[in-house]
């Protein structure tokens, strides 16, 4: 049930230009009222990201598009009669008066339409944009619990609105809607889903590309060294001492940390997250992931452990 008198808290917050973390259905936001320049930048300084990569616009309804972007195509209506409210981000020609803080400077603005409850709430009451990124330090795991987010920022923690564990638990998907439908960052909604809606969409090499969250090279990381394990390795046996995430289990006789999640992509997805912020923990010196199957319906999964372990390794990758 939600506490109403927690969302009349967390809009006067929004209001004096101050933090809310809050969950949506992919992984909880760290918000700032979008139309404050100062409060955005909060969020910056707070999570150390940099100042040119965009957040994403929260809004309670896809009517509110309107009030964000400029020179909306008939894909974006489209798109979100089909998926809001829902996991999928539409990047848009900016409205003159979104401030650059949100965009990163750029010409265009990321907005959705969350469908988590709370999130909902807090976005109705509110009466107004809220610009939010995922709610942890930039380049780590994302939160889908709101006991993740007191612990990445501990006595920084801004107000934390409680919802639960996260349904979908990876980021949602990012749309590009300013020339040639692009899929910027894969997501709960699958690239099968989104062309069934608009028909093909056009790779990213053909233009020019926004600047987009969460998708640098290295991102969502855990602060103990991430790698793929091979199959052979696999089967020819690990370090004792390793951290594993897999589909199997373990091996008779291994004695370390060994997390098996289901053999399902939204399910993985769903958990991937939190097992590995238990992993990182385990004070293990590596953490080896068996990668999941090559299937498109695994991309937003692959996408995730790619960028995860891209900072600890340039050559293990499948």
């Amino acid at each position: 049930m939600i506490d109403q008198s927690d969302i009349a808290n967390a809009c006067d917050r929004l209001r004096a230009g101050q933090l809310v973390a809050f969950p949506t259905e992919t992984v909880y936001g760290l918000g700032a009222d979008a139309s404050q320049p100062r409060a955005v930048e909060r969020i910056y300084a707070l999570k150390g990201r940099p100042s040119n990569h965009p957040v994403i616009v929260h809004l309670a309804a896809a009517a509110e598009i309107s009030q964000w972007a400029r020179d909306i195509p008939q894909t974006a209506w489209a798109l979100a009669d089909h998926f809001w409210p829902g996991p999928l981000t539409l990047i848009l020609r900016r409205a003159s008066h979104v401030p650059l803080a949100v965009t990163g400077g750029q010409d265009s603005v990321g907005v959705r339409v969350p469908s988590h409850p709370v999130a909902q709430a807090l976005l109705k009451a509110f009466g107004g944009g809220v610009a939010a990124p995922s709610a942890n330090r930039y380049g780590r795991i994302s939160p889908t619990r709101a006991e993740h987010v007191r612990e990445e920022f501990g006595d920084e923690s801004p107000l934390v609105l409680e919802g639960g564990d996260c349904d979908v638990g990876l980021e949602s998907t990012i749309i590009s809607l300013l020339g040639t439908p692009m899929l910027l960052r894969p997501g709960g909604i699958s690239r099968r889903q989104i062309e069934a809606v608009i028909g093909p969409l056009g790779e990213t090499s053909e233009g020019d590309v926004p600047r987009a969250p969460g998708t640098t090279v290295s991102h969502y990381a855990p602060a103990t060294p991430l790698r793929w394990l091979s199959p052979a390795e696999l089967r020819a046996g690990i370090d004792p001492a390793a951290a594993v995430l897999a589909l199997s289990p373990p091996p008779p006789g291994h004695r370390g940390p060994w997390t098996r999640l289901a053999n399902d992509p939204v399910l993985y997805g769903r958990d991937l997250y939190a097992a590995l912020r238990r992993l990182d923990q385990t004070g293990s010196p590596i953490i080896l992931v068996e990668p999941p199957p090559h299937d498109p319906a695994w991309e937003a999964v692959h996408d995730r452990l790619k960028r995860s372990a891209a900072a600890y390794t340039e050559t293990n990758l499948p």
